[in-house]
């Protein structure tokens, strides 16, 4: 197997809004605010629903790769329920191999809200659900050691013993890529994401703000210094401004392409994710793989979700 995710099992719930939403319900947009079960309804009761998908953010990732005709596999928590049973079928008609045996849980599977504003941005409240429980026991041990490597995500540590998991995960990995996911999530966990970044992770994806905030950089150059410092493959997405690689002490850019008809922004990262992972799994150039992961985010922010 080429790579197995590990993240937040989420069925992703889309809906347009206006404007007004985000501020008449405190939401902040293109972030990611974790809610309950309550208030999840509450939003949702007014909203007419646009798609829902199996989503998570590594989950739309090894999506992206498996149509990309690459052999992957995903772990992430579901209860045994309507939702838990969508899930797992609507990973495994997309070829994903899923390494997690549901059971009956106390708490429902997750569930995301993405609000799509007028201007394309996504604001998304997430309800865990079970999928924040993910602990060590979690882990298919066999499918981690069989993988070339897993691709692990920020937002998994916001509940529970989603740590040890992690470790698990990282101690039999052949190699470990991650994605740091959200501004918030950082700021929230930056002490373990920075010892990750620097120590655990072979490969970092983050966009600007979050890799800025990480590392307390003052300006860009901060964080060109800092990755070439640790020796490792960070990647970086600075939307119009187009995504950078940093490795082996050299830099290599790849422009945005232009001109086009942006509806959703909700799976930009993630098929930039897939893309770029695509190239580096199977031996491309680091120039290439970012070439390929801008191909990708082109063609997802041009419709609604984030299936290709």
């Amino acid at each position: 197997m080429k790579i197995l995710g590990i993240g937040n099992a989420i069925v992703d719930v889309i809906c347009k809004v206006d404007e007004d939403f985000l501020p008449n319900n405190k939401l902040v947009k293109s972030t990611m605010k974790l809610v309950d079960e309550i208030e999840f309804n509450k939003l949702l009761a007014n909203l007419k629903i646009e798609e829902t998908i199996s989503g998570g953010s590594v989950a739309n990732s090894i999506v992206g790769l498996s149509q990309l005709g690459n052999d992957v596999g995903f772990i992430g928590k579901i209860n045994d329920d309507k939702l838990g049973h969508q899930y797992e079928i609507g990973l495994k008609k997309e070829k994903v191999k899923y390494f997690y045996s549901k059971k009956k849980e106390k708490i429902p599977t997750g569930t995301c809200l993405i609000l799509i504003t007028p201007d394309s941005e996504r604001t998304m409240c997430t309800f865990l659900g079970t999928a924040g429980n993910i602990n060590k026991n979690d882990i298919d041990i066999e499918s981690v050691k069989n993988s070339e490597m897993i691709f692990l995500e920020g937002y998994l540590w916001d509940e529970g013993e989603a740590k040890s998991a992690f470790d698990t995960a990282i101690n039999s990995s052949k190699k470990v890529a991650m994605s740091l996911s959200d501004l918030f999530c950082v700021e929230r966990h930056k002490t373990h994401f920075l010892e990750l970044v620097k120590n655990k992770l072979d490969l970092t994806f983050a966009n600007e703000q979050e890799i800025t905030s990480l590392v307390n950089a003052k300006n860009f150059n901060d964080v060109i210094n800092f990755s070439k410092q640790i020796g490792k493959i960070v990647v970086i997405t600075r939307g119009k401004k187009g995504s950078l690689a940093i490795s082996n002490n050299e830099v290599l850019e790849c422009n945005s392409k232009k001109d086009l008809k942006i509806i959703d922004l909700t799976g930009a990262g993630d098929l930039f994710a897939a893309g770029f992972l695509h190239g580096y799994i199977n031996n491309q150039s680091i120039k290439d793989s970012l070439e390929k992961g801008t191909e990708m985010s082109s063609k997802i922010i041009q419709k609604i979700g984030a299936r290709i």
